[in-house]
């Protein structure tokens, strides 16, 4: 038997450490984990620990080339070795078993110690700064360096296991910072948060943290020269200028007006404001002049202001409104609030149903109408989104008269019938952006081994962030999948809306909701400009051709389809006659779908 296989002896506490140096140690001794094969598997069952990991990914994680033919008896032999190794005779169970094709490795909680940090992290989410700052501190303080160590990362999926670690680390020195800021804690935040911003420079939360702890240390200047860097690389990198919120954080620390690192008991406590959002996704990507609009609408001091977010099915409206939620925190004292107003099913939800929703988050006992409600919005520096809004009926009782809350609506249409609303309109995603999250869903690696194939892929989804998405969810999955094989099928339309599923998340089932709520006259007509014109845009003539009617009723068609979110309009003024129009790529498949009579899967 080989060394590294020997039997680990008498009992003892098995302590499992990924958040560095992979290590096990049975009380206080280091156990030795055997060649760097043996611990790429242990270290991809630990990264998914207490569920089963197939085969396949395995496989996948040791051999970056083409495994041997004796991959599988080798797996068996490393898996074999690290059972003995790790064998516990006080458990009820084998600590590693063979089940459903794959291997399961269990854990508890307290004996990895990224299963802890993972608990510890959720443990202080709505706590308030002083619970939170100290949960975040035990989580941060269990890291002992990159995670899973230099020569485990030769293996690309282990690579991207600890880039994604490295992510969740920095969210949560994020929020560790912000919380001890609320508590006075300034000029240690600002030193520990140095080399991060070195480290991640165009990261905007990390940023505005530090500009804040560098304010509220004294160091003004410092502050303000932060702010300048980051502004002068942000242009010269993306071309783009900074967010809303962190353009109001340096308009606050010029004037002096930053009181952060005063301490708690020179601060008379503000109340707790009501946060009820979804979360912030980490990979957020693109849409950055959408985002710096929307929250510079959203900041400007303007009663009653509403902003409408509109976009085919797909095209991440819900994210970029969560995500400017979330930016805006210190912005609406009194909270910020989602609520959907359409169903899972994606039916209209009645408005006593919204408004007892609103009543909860709110905390109020009740509502006792649409008055009470405007009245209470008025009242309070708030934002609340108003999420998938089907028509302007199920809308318009909810929206201020004045004051001082903020409605953020996002709708697939353009609610033409609601006034005075601020119009954002969410582009597609250009090709560097659906690839920048490709990437980061299947492993930058994997794109840059065949760079076409991905590119085939993201052109396939449209520009849509869902799709995109989806597509990175089921690769990732299907790592066996070549990705220009997977290419090919987004390729044919007759499959194409089929393979972008995974798991729970359906495309054709967004793309369904949408169009079931359409009129049906409209429906047959989007089906006839599908079936009539070519990929990319059309004019006029060519609508009107595809609708077998003259120019003039098309114009109004396809007028209402812009309306309804189904068509996309020319950006700036022009004439209709010499307009071109575009129907969005998955919209087009599935319009020519229905048109065909192919089966079109329901909600729910």
């Amino acid at each position: 038997m080989p060394p590294f296989a020997q039997p680990a002896g008498s009992a003892g506490t098995l302590r499992f450490s990924a958040l560095g140096p992979l290590a096990v140690h049975r009380d206080d001794r280091p156990l030795p984990l055997g060649p760097l094969k043996q611990r790429v598997v242990l270290a991809t069952l630990l990264g998914s620990a207490n569920t089963p990991v197939p085969v396949d990914a395995l496989t996948d994680a040791v051999w970056q080339e083409e495994p041997p033919r004796t991959a599988r008896k080798n797996l068996q032999v490393y898996v074999s070795a690290l059972r003995t190794l790790l064998a516990d005779e006080d458990r009820d169970r084998p600590r590693l078993t063979h089940t459903g094709g794959g291997y399961l490795l269990r854990v508890a909680e307290d004996e990895l110690d990224l299963l802890r940090f993972r608990a510890l992290v959720r443990a202080a989410e709505g706590q308030e700064p002083g619970p939170a700052a100290r949960l975040l501190r035990q989580a941060l303080d269990l890291w002992q360096g990159p995670p899973l160590g230099d020569d485990l990362r030769q293996s690309p999926r282990l690579a991207e296991e600890a880039e994604r670690l490295e992510l969740r680390h920095l969210t949560a020195y994020e929020s560790w910072a912000e919380a001890e800021l609320e508590l006075g804690g300034a000029s240690a935040v600002a030193e520990g948060l140095r080399d991060l911003v070195e480290r991640h420079p165009l990261r905007e939360r990390l940023r505005s943290a530090w500009m804040r702890a560098l304010a509220g240390s004294g160091r003004q200047a410092e502050a303000l020269a932060a702010y300048d860097d980051y502004r002068q690389l942000l242009a010269r990198e993306l071309g783009l200028e900074p967010g809303g919120a962190m353009a109001a954080r340096y308009r606050t620390i010029l004037a002096g007006e930053d009181r952060t690192g005063a301490g708690p008991a020179a601060r008379k406590p503000a109340p707790r404001p009501r946060v009820v959002l979804p979360p912030d996704l980490v990979d957020f990507t693109g849409h950055g002049e959408e985002l710096s609009r929307l929250t510079a609408l959203l900041e400007e001091d303007a009663a009653g202001r509403i902003v409408l977010l509109s976009g085919p099915a797909g095209a991440g409206k819900t994210t970029l409104a969560v995500r400017a939620a979330h930016l805006l925190g210190d912005r609406f004292p009194d909270g910020r609030l989602c609520v959907s107003l359409r169903d899972a099913e994606g039916r209209t939800r009645p408005l006593p149903a919204v408004l007892a929703e609103l009543a909860e988050r709110t905390g109020r006992s009740g509502l006792s109408g649409p008055e009470a409600w405007r009245d209470w919005l008025a009242a309070h520096r708030v934002l609340v989104v108003l999420d998938d809004v089907p028509d302007e009926r199920a809308v318009r009782p909810l929206l201020p008269c004045g004051g001082r809350g903020r409605v953020l609506l996002t709708a697939r249409g353009q609610l033409g019938g609601l006034a005075p609303v601020h119009r954002v309109s969410v582009a597609p995603l250009g090709t560097a952006e659906s690839m920048q999250l490709l990437g980061g869903l299947v492993g930058q690696a994997r794109v840059r081994a065949d760079r076409e194939a991905a590119l085939r892929i993201v052109r396939a989804c449209g520009g849509s962030p869902l799709a995109v998405r989806v597509s990175g969810m089921r690769l990732a999955v299907l790592r066996h999948v070549p990705l220009w094989e997977f290419a090919d099928r987004l390729a044919d339309p007759a499959g194409a809306l089929d393979e972008l599923t995974s798991g729970d998340v359906s495309v054709r089932r967004w793309l369904a909701q949408g169009w079931d709520a359409l009129p049906p006259d409209w429906g047959r007509d989007a089906e006839r400009l599908a079936a009539g014109t070519g990929e990319g845009p059309f004019g006029l003539a060519e609508a009107a051709e595809a609708l077998g009617c003259d120019e003039r009723h098309a114009v109004r068609v396809v007028e209402a389809l812009i309306d309804a979110g189904m068509v996309a309009s020319p950006c700036g003024e022009v004439t209709a006659h010499a307009a071109q129009y575009e129907l969005p790529h998955l919209i087009r498949l599935y319009a020519r779908a229905c048109g065909l009579g192919t089966p079109v899967l329901t909600p729910g």
